[in-house]
């Protein structure tokens, strides 16, 4: 199995960010983006989804919570795209359910280099702590887009911190398992050759 790791940053007017992902890790997580719940999520992502995961950023977060959450999706994705390289050998697609108390989430993910997002649900409340509820949908498809995923997520619950949080476990668990190498598998998982 090759290395399957990137580091990325992007800087712009708005946020400076740093991010290594190794897809092939142990859960351990390093994060650090002025955003204590945005924090808790990402390690949680990392933690369920078996990633080791570095994020640093430093955003305009006196104006708001939403391009640290915007920006570091799109550099999370762009690391998660360079680390899979061409997906040669991956499962390709995953399919899975969270629960979190009264809240429930799922995630199904196609990682074929064709973004597309779609998403069904609502939050219960409009924030959990600095983090806007709402972007946690703005999260997943920032990701799937600069990740190269086809994304569908869903959610339902009664308390926002449960039903983000479902939601980033539902995501991790899923592209666990999607980008996973699959011994029988020769190739990219597609009948074009490629992904």
């Amino acid at each position: 199995m090759s290395d399957r790791t990137a580091t990325v940053t992007r800087e712009t007017s708005e946020t400076s960010i740093e991010c290594a992902i190794a897809i092939d890790g142990s859960g351990d997580a390093d994060v650090e983006t002025g955003i204590g719940f945005f924090d808790h999520m990402l390690t949680s992502f990392a933690k369920h989804g078996l990633f080791d995961l570095e994020v640093e950023c430093d955003g305009d977060l006196e104006i708001d919570d939403h391009h640290t959450v915007e920006d570091v999706a799109i550099v999370l994705g762009t690391a998660i795209d360079e680390a899979l390289g061409d997906r040669s050998g991956i499962v390709r697609y995953a399919d899975r359910r969270v629960p979190l108390d009264e809240a429930v989430a799922g995630a199904v993910v196609d990682v074929s280099g064709r973004p597309r997002f779609y998403f069904d649900g609502t939050f219960s409340q409009a924030g959990v702590g600095d983090f806007t509820s709402d972007m946690a949908r703005h999260f997943g498809e920032s990701l799937a887009m600069n990740a190269g995923l086809t994304l569908h997520l869903e959610v339902d619950g009664e308390n926002a911190h449960h039903e983000v949080e479902a939601l980033f476990k539902a995501l991790a668990r899923s592209l666990d398992d999607a980008t996973r190498s699959d011994e029988r598998r020769e190739g990219t998982p597609s009948t074009k050759g490629t992904l």
